[in-house]
């Protein structure tokens, strides 16, 4: 009970600094921290794969980069799209992309789902990179910003950097809630299930693969919702945001944070993009130092940098 209280007031304060942040912070710490919860949301999303229903993708920048090439073809050349339709066409191309792939990806298990994710992800990349549907290999500009007004009116310019940062704020604690509400759900307590023993789930009733195929689905929508305002965000796209690279990053962000907490995937990509700015500017070798500091966390923390916190939690319920 006392975890429960401490963990939702550091939620809260953390919360807090956050809306702070523009005011006390400068441009650069401002679309830091916006990156950061791009990012951050992107990671959630597959964390409810990998650490919830244990299903380990390598394709998975597949639907953030689609998200992302949805915005730009959306919007008429030199013109602004809309925002209030090229958002839910985002989100949905995306996870209808997902439930494509997920029909036939989930048919599988081990290392051969990590394949077929791989290999359709690659699909889709080179559909991008080696034809001219949105610039090819060189990628598209979003000269514009989407356009939010609504009725004459505009809450918010998407083109100004602190109205950026707390829209995908809301945007990424409107996530956080839907996905803890979710697994918190019957439908994530199966997920959860099937992620532990499968074969049982089957005997029990559970048709695990529509479960598995709606969970990869969601991945995908939400994933495809952080490539929205990546690309808003960047100002263009390009075929490296679908590229395997991307989705071996926010894997390890996953990692890095801790498995099957969405917490922890929040933890790991901030982390992961603060160590990799460290890295950069104390030698031009940073991917060896960011690769030996995965291998030392996968050793010393199996549960993540979010792990240190259960000894502790533990304790105090003993």
């Amino acid at each position: 009970m006392r975890s429960d209280r401490a963990a939702t007031v550091l939620l809260i304060v953390v919360l807090l600094a956050l809306v702070a942040l523009p005011a006390v912070a400068g441009k650069y710490y401002v679309q830091l921290a916006t990156k950061i919860l791009i990012m951050a949301v992107f990671a959630m999303s597959l964390d409810l794969l990998v650490g919830y229903a244990g299903l380990v993708s390598l394709g998975h920048a597949a639907f953030f980069g689609f998200g992302a090439y949805l915005v730009a073809l959306a919007a008429p050349q030199y013109q602004a799209a809309n925002f209030w339709t090229s958002l839910p066409l985002a989100v949905g191309g995306a996870a209808l992309l997902a439930a494509a792939i997920g029909f036939f990806a989930v048919r599988t298990q081990g290392v051969y789902f990590i394949m077929v994710t791989l290999a359709f992800a690659q699909m889709v990349y080179y559909v991008f990179h080696d034809t001219k549907i949105a610039g090819g290999s060189d990628g598209i500009f979003i000269d514009v910003r989407p356009d939010t007004a609504l009725f004459g009116w505009t809450p918010f310019d998407l083109a100004n950097f602190v109205h950026l940062y707390f829209v995908v704020l809301a945007v990424f604690v409107a996530a956080y809630l839907v996905l803890r509400v979710v697994l918190a759900s019957p439908f994530g307590r199966v997920v959860q299930g099937i992620r532990v023993n499968e074969h049982r789930m089957k005997s029990l009733g559970f048709p695990t693969f529509r479960y598995k195929l709606v969970a990869f689905t969601i991945a995908g929508a939400v994933a495809g919702l952080a490539g929205y305002f990546g690309a808003v965000q960047y100002g263009a796209v390009n075929p490296e945001m679908l590229g395997w690279h991307l989705s071996g990053s926010v894997l390890m962000m996953v990692i890095l944070g801790g498995m099957g907490t969405l917490a922890g995937a929040v933890i790991g990509a901030a982390a992961f993009l603060l160590l990799e700015l460290v890295f950069q500017g104390l030698s031009e070798h940073w991917q060896l130092l960011m690769g030996t500091t995965i291998v030392l966390v996968a050793l010393f923390l199996p549960n993540g940098i979010a792990g240190l916190a259960w000894p502790l939690q533990r304790g105090r319920s003993g």
